[in-house]
């Protein structure tokens, strides 16, 4: 019998989220985490190519189909690494397998620097930690985000015409996808309302951030990282090589760096490769030392 998705639904410390399960029951927990505005279904194809592992996609809190918060909270980086701590611990699981892109790479290098008894391993594709920024710019950002608040509050998410044609929107944008990915995100992504269809993620997580952290906390976290950890890195990545990276990359102590043809959707635009990487990697972690 072919390998399938199941639907489940987490409570998360009182927070619903929404999550996507394959693989054996009883096999080694291995939780993924998306990418800012991504779902569950960007590890449609990468999920059923890790053979053996309980593999648990999650939609993060305001994206997919997870609740939303109340208008009074915002989606803060922290409190999403402390949402997924929830879910992790709401599944039953002690330790696990950490598996993020992007956002969700930066999700889970935090929370393995965090509780790194409870990471058996970390796997970052094309996302080595959260976005940075200097401290002097704090109280610009934080004066640009209330302004926003208060002018976006309350407003309503676009009607579009149909699912083909975010479909077609989605891959001419930024995110640089094919139309088939950008159909996958979309399938779990739209809801239909009259008029037609939109987005099922809260318009606040496109909010700026109130804050963010600065450079050496995000390097304290990543130095906390104690298991194997793979960073696949897409050549054609959105986020450019230099100094920072560096130096975020010496910052894991056990770390190897696999580099792969495509975009920063890669796990999504081409799952047997990268699927190749991070099988072999785990594997390797199996073998008696």
């Amino acid at each position: 019998m072919d390998q399938t998705w199941e639907e489940l639904t987490i409570d998360a410390a009182g927070l619903r989220l929404a999550a996507r399960a394959t693989g054996p029951v009883d096999g080694p927990p291995l939780l993924c985490l998306h990418g800012w505005l991504d779902n569950a279904a960007s590890f449609e194809p990468l999920g059923l190519l890790i053979p053996g592992f309980r593999v648990v996609a999650l939609d993060l809190p305001g994206h997919g189909r997870s609740a939303h918060r109340e208008a009074s909270n915002t989606y803060a980086f922290i409190d999403a690494v402390a949402a997924v701590a929830a879910a992790r611990d709401a599944l039953g699981w002690e330790r696990c397998v950490l598996l993020g892109h992007s956002l969700g790479a930066a999700i889970a290098a935090c929370l393995a620097g965090a509780q790194p008894s409870r990471v058996a391993a970390l796997v970052l594709i094309d996302g080595m930690g959260p976005l940075a920024e200097p401290p002097q710019l704090a109280a610009q950002r934080l004066g640009r985000a209330l302004d926003e608040q208060r002018e976006k509050l309350g407003r309503r998410a676009p009607v579009y015409s149909s699912a083909e044609f975010v479909a077609a929107r989605l891959a001419s944008s930024v995110s640089r996808i094919s139309i088939e990915s950008a159909r996958i995100l979309c399938s779990r992504g739209l809801v239909e309302v009259e008029g037609g269809v939109t987005w099922r993620s809260d318009p606040q997580v496109r909010w700026q951030s109130r804050v963010r952290l600065v450079e050496e906390q995000v390097l304290a976290f990543l130095r906390a990282i104690t298991c194997p950890t793979l960073f696949v890195r897409a050549e054609q990545s959105v986020f450019v090589d230099g100094p920072v990276l560096d130096q975020r990359i010496a910052a894991i102590a056990e770390l190897q760096v696999a580099r792969l043809p495509g975009g920063h959707h890669v796990h999504l635009e081409d799952p047997r490769a990268v699927a190749q990487v991070v099988v072999a990697f785990l594997a390797a972690l199996q073998q008696p030392s």
